[in-house]
């Protein structure tokens, strides 16, 4: 009997079902410029000025916002490098 071999993109979803990662969220604050915020965005995530601007809105009219999902280690280097630019942001495991 042959048994076929699982393709990778079973494999990867399988994982991903696993292990959902980290969210890292961005804490809106008093202390920050619209415009700061939006520069730091840019500069860790790499993103263009519409995407950074959306998700500073996000963080000022509601609160916060998920920037990323990501493993243990890339979710706490973002935290890290958010928190360097005085940004409060944490990281938690999706419900």
């Amino acid at each position: 009997m042959v048994v076929p071999a699982p393709t990778i993109g079973e494999k990867t979803k399988e994982k991903e079902a696993q292990d959902p990662g980290f969210l890292v969220i961005v804490w809106n604050d008093p202390v920050n410029l619209m415009d700061y915020v939006t520069h730091v965005f840019m500069k860790v995530f790499g993103w263009n000025k519409s995407k950074a601007e959306t998700h500073m809105l996000e963080v000022h009219q509601q609160g916060k916002s998920v920037v990323a999902r990501e493993g243990f280690e890339k979710a706490e280097y973002y935290v890290h490098r958010l928190q360097s630019y005085h940004l409060q942001a944490t990281m938690e495991k999706p419900a």
